[in-house]
């Protein structure tokens, strides 16, 4: 078997249905929207990126989030030549939470008012959240307790993957 025929049965393997899968496939994720796959936007401007949100530490989401405006800056602050996706996962979903109360990060001293701020500010140019499924469920996580403007996604870095296929940039502010 070559690695082409390789990579295709593991893109069917992973296409068939898991028992007890994503919480949302039954309708769990409360008021929050979901986003399938299938259902993943087009390139449809020249500057199309995911920014990928994994790490732990506030000053670099931060950084992040400066880079973005910067990003959106470049280009006038117009949706319709800029899209913008920040894809959180692992760690990285705890900045797009109300609360960390009843989490490990109960007691880290984020400051959760800031971040919602910032992002609020930057969705207003039609940036978009996306937070891993599996990641909230892996660390038994309350959907509630995220900002109302995050959507979900099954996996964060097949999102991203598949982001990347459509033909949206990479990038990981280190």
């Amino acid at each position: 078997m070559n690695r082409r025929e390789f990579l295709k049965l593991g893109a069917v393997a992973v296409s068939v249905p898991i028992v007890g899968g994503p919480a949302f496939a039954n309708g769990e994720a409360g008021k929050l929207p979901v986003i399938k796959f299938e259902d993943l936007p087009e390139k449809e401007t020249e500057d199309a990126v995911v920014y990928h949100c994994d790490f732990p530490q506030e000053s670099r989401f931060h950084g992040m989030l400066t880079n973005i405006r910067n990003h959106l800056a470049a280009n006038d602050f117009d949706p319709f030549r800029v899209k913008i996706i920040l894809v959180a996962n692992g760690v990285g979903v705890k900045f797009f939470m109300k609360t960390h109360k009843g989490t490990r990060w109960e007691k880290e001293k984020i400051d959760l008012k800031r971040a919602e701020e910032r992002l609020s500010y930057l969705a207003q140019f039609e940036v978009e959240y996306y937070i891993c499924d599996f990641t909230i469920k892996g660390m038994k996580l309350k959907y509630e307790n995220f900002f109302d403007f995050v959507k979900i996604v099954p996996s964060g870095v097949a999102t991203i993957g598949r982001l990347q296929q459509k033909g949206f940039g990479y990038i990981k502010v280190l």
